[in-house]
């Protein structure tokens, strides 16, 4: 081949990857009791893998340290500012859901055109919004702190520190989420009843599906 022609396949060449790799749908995952650092770093290797991804219940996600450490830390972050105009940032976010995409951000080299793409496949939000609630959701076990943070080590919640510096919405997600689960239980329990009917009636007949059930079973079923 010409040299123009291997320059051609070679721009062409990561567009032919990109479309025919393989990826699940958006993945939905719920952040109640994740470490913070360990859930981010596992979260942008996937985004950069092309994964798209929605973290549900930022509020829910710990950070280790104490509360007391970590408002100190955060007190230190927010004193960085442009000196002549802070209005140019660095931007200091108050909301967890913000505060773990920020986290996200500085993970996936945002400053390229792949990083950028990568953060545009991110979605955070505190509580549990339609349609999240009616989806599956996830939990990463490399990154639940029962795993990997040690008995009796201080930690706290993201929801706090961020009511703590700033946050104003925490009661109204609080009430959100009780509805929520008032909803979610009040469903289970429909479902639950459901299921018991569908197996006492399948043990009642019982004695008349008995050759069915071994036609289905030598087809396969």
């Amino acid at each position: 081949p010409q040299p123009n022609q291997v320059k051609q396949f070679v721009s062409v060449f990561p567009k032919i990857l990109l479309s025919t790799m393989v990826l699940e749908k958006p993945i939905v995952i719920d952040c109640r009791d994740h470490l913070h650092g360990r859930l981010a770093s596992i979260v942008a290797k996937e985004l950069l893998a092309g994964q798209k991804v929605v973290l549900v219940r930022c509020e829910e996600m710990v950070i280790s340290g104490s509360l007391v450490r970590n408002q100190t830390k955060y007190a230190q972050f927010r004193a960085k500012h442009m000196n002549t105009n802070p209005e140019r940032g660095p931007f200091h976010f108050r909301s967890p859901a913000r505060i773990v995409w920020r986290t996200i951000r500085g993970m996936v080299h945002q400053k390229t055109a792949r990083g950028q793409a990568a953060i545009g496949r991110l979605s955070t939000f505190e509580g549990i919004p339609h349609p999240y609630d009616k989806m599956k959701r996830k939990v990463i076990p490399a990154a639940l702190r029962v795993v990997r943070l040690k008995p009796g080590r201080n930690f706290c919640k993201l929801g706090d520190l961020a009511n703590n510096v700033g946050w104003k919405h925490k009661e109204l997600v609080d009430r959100l989420e009780d509805k929520r689960r008032a909803k979610s239980e009040a469903f289970f329990q429909k479902k639950k009843a459901a299921a018991a009917l569908k197996a006492k009636a399948e043990e009642a007949a019982a004695g008349e599906l008995a050759k069915v059930n071994e036609t289905l079973a030598a087809a396969g079923y």
